[in-house]
C-alpha cells in the first residue's frame, strides 16, 4: 500500500477508535455553512462528523472486521464517530437530517452489528442516558417502597379503626 494511502486509512482508524459505533451519511447536497452547524451540533454530544473516501473506509472496517456494507459505499460519504451516547448522537442527525431535508443516513454500525437506516433511527427514539438512568433507579426503588406500603397497612388500618370508633362515640354523646 502506497504511504499516501496508508496515512489515509490510519486516520480512519483514528476515527473509529474514538468510539463503539459510527454512522455513515450522505452529505452530498449540504453546503459549507449547512456542515459546519452539524459539526456544531455533534460537538455538543462529543460527536465528530468527518468526510471519508469509500475506498479508504473499506479498508479500514475489513481490517477492524466492522460489519459495513459495501453496497453503502456509494457516493460521498460522512461518518459520525464519538460521543458517549450512540442514542443521542442519532437524535441529532436524524432531526438535522429531517430539517434540512439534503441528506440521509447510510448505515450504522453498533458495537459488531451492523444498522439499517430504520434502526439507525429507532435508536435515536430512545430516551436520554439519564432518562434511563431515572427509569432504572424507579424499578429499583419499587419493590421497597411498595413493601413499605404493605408494612404500614396493617397499623394505619387499626388506627382507621379505633379513629372511627372515637369518632361514633363521640358522636354517640
Amino acid at each position: 500500500m502506497r504511504p499516501e494511502k496508508q496515512f489515509l486509512v490510519d486516520e480512519v482508524n483514528a476515527h473509529l477508535d474514538k468510539s463503539e459505533y459510527v454512522f455513515l451519511a450522505d452529505f452530498n447536497r449540504l453546503s459549507v455553512s449547512e456542515t459546519a452547524e452539524l459539526r456544531g451540533l455533534l460537538a455538543k454530544q462529543e460527536a465528530e462528523f468527518h468526510v471519508v473516501k469509500n475506498n479508504i473506509l473499506k479498508v479500514a472496517s475489513r481490517a477492524r472486521n466492522i460489519p459495513v456494507d459495501e453496497e453503502v459505499l456509494e457516493g460521498p460519504t460522512a461518518i459520525v464517530v464519538g460521543g458517549p451516547n450512540p442514542s443521542e448522537v442519532a437524535k441529532v442527525l436524524i432531526k438535522f437530517f429531517k430539517d434540512k431535508e439534503k441528506v440521509e443516513i447510510k448505515t450504522g454500525v453498533l458495537g459488531d452489528k451492523a444498522l439499517t437506516r430504520d434502526e439507525v433511527e429507532a435508536l435515536s427514539k430512545l430516551p436520554s442516558l439519564e432518562a434511563l438512568r431515572a427509569q432504572l433507579l424507579g424499578l429499583f426503588n419499587q419493590p421497597g417502597t411498595s413493601l413499605v406500603r404493605v408494612l404500614v397497612a396493617g397499623p394505619q388500618s387499626l388506627l382507621n379503626v379505633l379513629q372511627a370508633k372515637v369518632t361514633a362515640e363521640g358522636g354517640a354523646e
